[in-house]
C-alpha cells in the first residue's frame, strides 16, 4: 500500500481491501468486507458500514461547505453494501443536524457531492455529477440523473424519477417521473413501479391522484380535498396527502395544459 497513511486509532472490520495512496483518519469506523481504492481520503467523524466499495479519489468526511459551521463535532454515517464512485465528495454534518446520513445499498456515480446533513434512504441512484445542497432529503428508491442541481432543504420523496439537467427548487413528491425547465410533473413512475413490484391496480390509483394533483388546474388545497374523500385510504394515498401537506418548500409544478 504505496503512501497510504492509516492512523492506529482507525477501527477497521475484518477483510478490507485499501488502495494505494489512501488516508484514513484517527476517527473513522469501517465495516468489514468493504473496499477502498486509490487515493481515497475519509476523515474523521466518518462510519461506514460493510460491503461497500469505495473508488478511487473519493473524499469522506470533510468538513461542511457552510460558514455557519465552527469545528463542532460531528458525523458522516454510511451504511452497508453502497457503491461510491470515483471523485465522489460527502461532507459531514453541522449543528442543525450531527450528521449526514447515507442508508444501505446506493449506487453514488462519479463527482456526484452531497452537502452537509443530508439524509439518503436507502437503494437510491445519485447520478454523475449530481449536486445537492446542504439538508436536502432525499427518501427509498429514488433515482437522480447526471447534472442535476438540489437546492437546500429540498426533499425527493420515494420511487420519484429526477431527469437530468435538472433544477430542484420544490420538493418533489413519491412515485412521479420530474423534467422540463422550471421542473414539473412528467408523469408517473410507471416503470419503476412494476419493476418494484407495484401491481397494475395500484399504479391505476397512483395515476388516478395524481392527475386530480397536477392535470386539472386545481388549488392544491382543493385537490388534497378531493382525493381525501375521493380514494380509499391506503399506505400510498396517504404517503402522498401527508407529503404535500408537510412540504415547507412548496411542491413541483404540474402539467401546462
Amino acid at each position: 500500500m504505496k503512501d497510504t497513511f492509516i492512523n492506529k486509532n482507525a477501527v477497521l472490520g475484518n477483510n478490507i481491501c485499501i488502495g494505494n495512496g489512501v488516508t484514513i483518519e484517527e476517527d473513522v469506523v469501517i465495516g468489514a468486507n468493504t473496499r477502498i481504492g486509490n487515493h481515497v481520503t475519509i476523515l474523521n467523524g466518518s462510519r461506514i458500514g460493510e460491503n461497500c466499495e469505495i473508488h478511487s479519489n473519493a473524499v469522506l468526511g470533510g468538513i461542511p461547505q457552510d460558514l455557519k459551521y465552527k469545528g463542532e463535532y460531528t458525523l458522516l454515517e454510511i451504511g452497508d453494501n453502497n457503491i461510491i464512485r470515483e471523485f465522489v465528495t460527502i461532507n459531514k454534518g453541522t449543528i442543525s443536524k450531527g450528521k449526514t446520513c447515507i442508508g444501505n445499498s446506493n449506487l453514488i456515480m462519479s463527482n456526484a457531492h452531497i452537502g452537509h446533513d443530508c439524509i439518503i434512504g436507502n437503494n437510491c441512484i445519485i447520478g454523475f455529477s449530481v449536486g445537492m445542497a446542504g439538508e436536502v432529503t432525499v427518501e427509498d428508491w429514488v433515482n437522480i440523473s447526471g447534472l442535476t442541481a438540489i437546492h437546500q432543504f429540498s426533499i425527493i420523496g420515494e420511487h420519484a424519477m429526477i431527469s437530468g439537467l435538472s433544477r430542484v427548487v420544490k420538493d418533489v413528491p413519491p412515485y412521479v417521473v420530474v423534467a422540463h425547465e422550471p421542473l414539473r410533473f412528467a408523469g408517473l413512475n410507471a416503470v419503476g413501479l412494476k419493476r418494484r413490484g407495484f401491481d397494475s391496480q395500484k399504479i391505476d390509483e397512483l395515476r388516478s391522484i395524481y392527475r386530480i394533483l397536477f392535470q386539472q388546474k386545481r388549488n392544491t388545497k382543493f385537490a388534497l380535498e378531493i382525493i381525501n374523500e375521493e380514494f380509499v385510504k391506503t399506505v400510498e394515498r396517504d404517503k402522498i396527502l401527508n407529503f404535500v401537506r408537510r412540504s415547507k418548500r412548496g411542491i413541483i409544478r404540474g402539467f401546462d395544459i
